[in-house]
Parts: structure tokens; sequence; C-alpha cells
């Protein structure tokens, strides 16, 4: 493998009033990366640059973001070991900087909103990389991949979380001659070391051992940064086929992996056996699943009640997204077995029927070349059925009622829905390969997984990773079974020691999933962790819920702006500097100044109750004044829980259609009531945002 095919392990930076300075002391004959300033125009320069002194050394540089006054180069300064995949270290960003491309003259209030935000989301998001492994593709994909390729472009496009950001460097080193960069025409092939991919999601290294035999076991679960965002901010599927909340988690052993260590070093396990035999050939045995969004046009929105208003659009409009979306995954799967555990009552019964809806049209559909979204047939391996199929006879579709099915804590009952795929899963296997001795990096494979499984519920978060840890559970026992490390019927779970590493494992994964999604940790966590639902783990999910409830009501709309400023969904304009105050609450004053009527009623209320007074005081006054609060008290709460969608804080960059449409008749309504109509006035045109909203249709997301 070539060493100019890997990022830099160790960078200096170099800060002058011109530029900034990027090399590797570790590579004293590479060029120098310089970004000059103010321009931020890149080039490379050979040899040293004077005039120049020495900021830091950090530990990679994660990108370059423009925003409206300035660009800012951000580098990863700190950077946390997380153990080893077959001797590769593997890292979590812990800690990161912004170096203004120039001195910021002028001050925006805009300017200083993004700059929070960006910092804010970037610190609360599991980021991982690793200098010489690529993280953001499975062991399958990677096995068919060329090592001595450079590391980025090696890297899987829906994963490489910091794409947009690197695409000043990327574009300078010689532009995207073709998909994912694999034509380029290489102008600037020493750029390749400064571009480092990194991977947004979990990721565990656990060195360990069950019934006697040493293996590494990892679970890695990557989140895709297409149509990337919140719980009730991001639902369903964009017309280009991205669904809300893709994760591929992938669940792999390691055997006589030598090279496998913790973030201390190599071959130690948390039992003290040794991470190899040395001699014997190391072999990987992975597993993927994926967890997707429903996919069609549909959408919740928050009203401050503690289900929002569920608005399921036309399915029929959905089927060509719909069709790029599992063309897609067909060409990087397989088969795709459906798993949807959606209530088939209430309000989840139009999302689970609208979801059939589609599988119906797609599996009926005739025979068409469907392009996934960017995806190179050579880039990934697939094993195509004998006989001629069309593309969506690949689909299989399962329903299952989870919550029905595991009623009264019924929780085993889960296993109902494995019996089901059992046989499928059995049938498309796992993948299997070995390492080539004395060739470093190619991969014998023996064994592919020709299919997966897709599960969803609403979120894709509690009822998915139980289903997902039960699938995870049964195809290691199978694996252990094939390598004769154990009998046929007996279980991985019947070690007791790893069976409790395997639980916590999974549940950390449905926090982390659950955190960045919904903002807190996954319910039904004790079931993942002990097998039992306890009183204990209910009043946990109580309390995540009504954690819940706060988040997606008055924090989600400025952590789906980080995601969309981050990810270069929306890109700030430089026009009118100072002027527009995007962040700025254009509310009619009327609407804005009820939460604060109620709170100083209730303050007053306290006040009057709590107060002691003289016992020759007159009472009437208090009484009057107590009697006012309440009433005012009364009134604003009303007026604030039946108009919801005023109070709930929305995203002010990228403004969904359902949820402006929601805006504007609450609004409406109350600027046409009797009372209070008159104090609203006709002046809250000025918050309308239909300039923002051209060229977007019903159930679309803006194209870059």
């Amino acid at each position: 493998m070539g060493t100019t095919a890997l990022p830099y392990r160790d960078i200096n930076v170099h800060s002058s009033p011109a530029h900034y300075a990027f090399s590797s002391p570790s590579s004293p004959s590479a060029p120098t990366l310089v970004i000059d300033r103010p321009s931020g125009d890149i080039r490379l320069h050979d040899g040293k640059l004077l005039g120049s002194k020495r900021v830091s050394s950090v530990a990679g540089i994660l990108g370059i973001i423009k925003l409206r006054l300035d660009k800012y180069i951000i580098v990863i300064t700190k950077a946390q070991p997380m153990g080893r995949i077959k001797g590769h270290m593997i890292y979590k960003v812990v800690a990161t900087e912004f170096l203004p491309v120039r001195e910021r003259p002028l001050h925006d209030p805009d300017e200083d909103n993004y700059l929070s935000l960006l910092k804010t989301l970037i610190k609360t998001s599991p980021l991982y990389f690793s200098y010489s492994f690529d993280i953001t593709n499975s062991f399958q994909r990677q096995a068919h991949l060329d090592p001595s390729t450079p590391l980025w472009k090696r890297a899987d496009d829906r994963f490489f979380w910091n794409r947009f950001v690197s695409s000043d460097l990327i574009d300078f080193r010689g532009g995207l001659g073709g998909v994912y960069g694999r034509h380029s025409s290489g102008q600037q092939p020493n750029v390749d070391p400064y571009i480092l991919p990194v991977m947004y999601g979990m990721m565990e290294i656990k060195n360990t051992s069950i019934k006697g035999t040493p293996l590494t076991f990892i679970l890695i679960t990557r989140r895709s940064r297409l149509k990337a965002g919140t719980r009730y901010f991001s639902r369903g599927i964009d017309e280009n086929g991205n669904v809300s909340n893709f994760n591929e988690t992938e669940q792999s052993i390691i055997l006589n992996d030598n090279a496998s260590g913790g973030p201390g070093g190599f071959g130690s396990n948390q039992n003290g056996a040794v991470g190899g035999n040395p001699g014997k050939e190391t072999q990987v045995l992975a597993y993927v699943q994926t967890r997707g969004s429903v996919p069609v046009y549909w959408a919740e929105i928050n009203t401050l009640k503690y289900t929002p208003k569920l608005q399921v659009r036309g399915v029929e409009n959905a089927l060509p997204a719909a069709k790029k979306h599992f063309a897609e995954q067909i060409r990087l799967y397989g088969d795709n077995w459906l798993v949807n555990l959606v209530n088939q009552k209430g309000r989840e019964q139009r999302v689970k029927e609208a979801y059939e809806q589609m599988v119906d049209y797609l599996v009926s559909s005739p025979v068409d070349n469907v392009e996934g979204d960017s995806i190179t047939a050579e880039r990934f391996h697939l094993i195509e059925p004998a006989n001629a199929q069309t593309a969506y006879d690949r689909l299989h579709y399962i329903y299952f009622d989870f919550h029905n099915e595991t009623k009264g804590l019924r929780w085993d009952r889960a296993k109902l829905l494995l019996n089901q795929l059992e046989p499928h899963i059995l049938k498309h296997g796992y993948f299997r390969g070995v390492d080539m001795p004395g060739d470093a990096g190619r991969v014998e494979v023996r064994r592919h997984q020709t299919a997966v499984v897709r599960t969803n519920c609403m979120d894709c978060l509690d009822r998915t990773n139980v289903v997902q840890s039960m699938i995870g559970r049964y195809i290691l026992s199978r694996m252990l079974i094939d390598l004769g490390l154990m009998h046929e019927g007996e279980s991985a779970e019947e070690d007791q020691a790893f069976e409790f590493l395997f639980r916590n494992v999974w549940a950390d994964n449905a926090d982390v999933v659950s955190k960045s999604y919904s903002g807190t940790g996954a319910l039904k966590t004790d079931f993942t962790r002990l097998g039992i639902r306890t009183k204990q783990g209910a009043l946990q999910d109580l309390s995540n819920s009504i954690t819940r409830y706060c988040l997606n009501n008055f924090k989600d709309g400025p952590r789906q702006d980080a995601f969309d400023l981050f990810l270069g969904t929306y890109l700030p304009s430089d026009d009118g500097i100072g002027g527009q105050l995007l962040f700025a609450d254009r509310r009619p004053i009327f609407i804005q100044s009820i939460p604060y009527i109620l709170a100083a009623s209730i303050f007053f209320i306290l006040v009057g109750s709590l107060t002691r007074r003289a016992p020759e005081a007159t009472i009437w006054p208090l009484r009057l004044l107590l009697l006012l609060s309440l009433v005012t008290a009364g009134m604003c709460l009303s007026f604030v829980w039946g108009n919801g969608t005023l109070y709930v804080n929305w995203p002010k960059l990228n403004r969904l259609p359902a949820q402006v449409e929601s805006y504007q008749e609450t609004l409406s309504k109350v600027s046409h009531h009797a009372v209070v109509g008159p104090l609203v006035g006709t002046r809250h045109e000025r918050g309308k945002s239909d300039a923002r909203l051209l060229g977007l249709e019903e159930g679309k997301k803006r194209i870059e």
C-alpha cells in the first residue's frame, strides 16, 4: 500500500497574516498545503515557508466551510484511541478548532449563530476516523476495493460524513472526473494525505472470548449523511431516494487477530486472554443490517401535543423516489427483507398501510433500469441469481406487530419474527474473509452476504434496535457453529460473560443512534441489557420520553439547522450582511409576549400564595390579584396549547413546506379571532418564508 494513499497521522499548523500552512513532520519531503489569507485559495508549496510561526499540531483536517463573512478551516485538535481492527487504530474526535481564513472585520449576528450551531453539533457528534482503515465501508465492500487507492476515494459516499466540508480539498486535488473521483485525472495527488474521511455513528471494539476461544467482537453503526436530521424535522424519503435516519449496522468477529488490541496496546483483552493464535489465519466474519424511515412522503407536524399531527402524502407521488431508494439498496446489499414494526392500529396505521401500498406498487412494476443514487457497479460485489428477475422481485416484505405481540412484557415473543426470518438469513448467509499472508490489504473471500434485513418502526429507534440485536445474536451463534467453535443447537448467550458484553454493546448502540436522531437514549434498553423489562427501565423510558418531548419541540430546530449547514443542504449567502437576521424571531409581538405573560402570572400566584402578610392587612386586593393572575395564566395556557405550532422552535434555514403550511394556517386562524385578531394585526406577513419555498414541491427537498 502506497504511503501517499493514507492520511497523515501528524500535521503541524503554521500561521501568518498571509496564509495557513499544513505539513507533516513525519513526511518532510512532502509538499506543504497552503491556504492563502484572506482569499482562501489552496496551493501546494515545496520546501519551507518563511514568515510563519507554528501554532499547533493537529490530528487531521476535518474540512473547510464557507459561511457569510469568512471561510473556516476545521481541524481536529484532539482524538481518542478507541481500539484496533486488524492492527489499525480507530480514533474518536474529541475536540476541534475553527481557524478563520481572515480576521473578521465585520460583526454579523448570523455568522455568530452559524459558528455556534456548527461547534455545538461537532462537539456532541460521535465522529470516528482511522488513518489506515476504511471504517465507512463494510468488510465485504472493502474486500473488493483496491487498497492502494487513497482512503478518501475508497470511502462510501453515504457515510463520508465530512464529504461536503472536504469538497474544497477534493476539488483542488483534481475534481471529480468520475463518480466518487474514481476516474479523477489526479492533478494533485499530494493533497490526498490531507483528506481524512470521518464517519458519524457508533463503534465499539471488544477483545474478549466465547467459550474459551479468544476473538475480537466489533459493532459499527454508520449514519448516512443523506437526508440527515432530527426526529420530527426529517421523516420519510426525499426525491433522490434518500430516507431519514438511515443507518448501516455491521456486527463482526475477528479470529486470530494478533494485531488487534485495546487502546493501550496489542493483543490484550478484558479477560486476560491473548488476542490471537500465531500461525493461524486471520478470519473476519461480518453481518450487516440496515434501518431507515418508511420510504414514502410523510411528516409529523409539532403542535406541542405529545403526539404530533401526522401527514401521509400521496403514495404514488413517492413511487419514483422509492424506486431509486430500493434500486440502490438491492445493488448494495442484494435481496432486501423489509421488516416493518409499525403498529397496525391507531395513528401509526396510515404509515403502515402507505408502506405496504408502496411495496405492492414496486413488486408489480414493469422492468426498468433504475439507477441508484450515484453508485457505480464496480464498487460493490453482488451475486446475481441464475434466473433473471426484475429488480424489485428482490424485495420481501414482512410485517410484525411488535407492540401487540409483546404486550404484557412478553418480550420473548419477539422471537416469533426471528422464526419467520431464520430460513432466509441462513440462505443468504454472512461475509467471511481470510487475510492473504504476505499481501497487505488483500482478502480471500470465502462467503458473501447476499441479502440484508432492513428494519423500521416509526422512528427506527427503540423497537428496531430490539429486533436488530436479536438477529445479531442469532447470526453470531450461526457463525460460531459454522466455525466449529460451538455445536449445533448451542447459542452464544450460554456464555454468561460474553452475553453480558453483547447485551451492553447493543444497548450502547441503541443509545447512540437514538441520541443522534431524537436527542435522548433509546427506550426499552433494559430488555436489551438484561433480557427482561424492569420497573427501573420503565421509569427511565418515562424520563426519556419527557425529555424527547421537550427537545423535539424546543431544541431540535437549531440542531436541524446545524445538520443542514455542516452537510451542505443549506448554503449561507453573503448578500445583505448584517441585514437579514435569519435567526431573528419574526412572530407578531403579541404572540411572542404570551409565554412572558404566563410566567409573570405564575410568579404573582406563587408570591401571593407564599408571602406572609400582616394580620391587619386588607385581604381583598391580594385575592383580586390572585384571581386576575389565575384567569390570565389560564387564558395564556389555553392560547399556547391551542396554537402550539406558533411556539415550536422550528428550523430557520431549510423550512419544509408542511411545517410552513401548518404555521401559516395557525397564524391565519389567530389573526381572524374576534378578540385576539386585532392584537395580532396583519404584520405577521413579515414572517412568511415564501421566498425560501420557491422551487419546492410537495414532499420534495431542495436540490443542491
